[in-house]
């Protein structure tokens, strides 16, 4: 009686154990993700002519009247 209580605690701890690891596996992959697109959201635009976007902040003061 007692091994099949083992044998059944076993697979419990087991099965815990897989679900476990997997859900530390997603967590992981979403986490670094994640990451990836902060990272990448931090880098300046370009436009369209390959130039910086960097606003109009350092443009004040420098309208042409022409």
């Amino acid at each position: 009686m007692a091994d099949e209580t083992d044998k059944s605690t076993n697979r419990a701890r087991t099965s815990r154990d897989d679900r476990l690891k997997s859900a530390l596996r997603e967590n992981l992959k979403r986490r670094k993700l994640q990451a990836r697109e902060r990272a990448a959201g931090s880098e300046p635009s370009q436009t369209e002519d390959g130039s910086l976007n960097e606003g109009t902040a350092g443009n004040a003061g420098t309208w042409n009247s022409e």
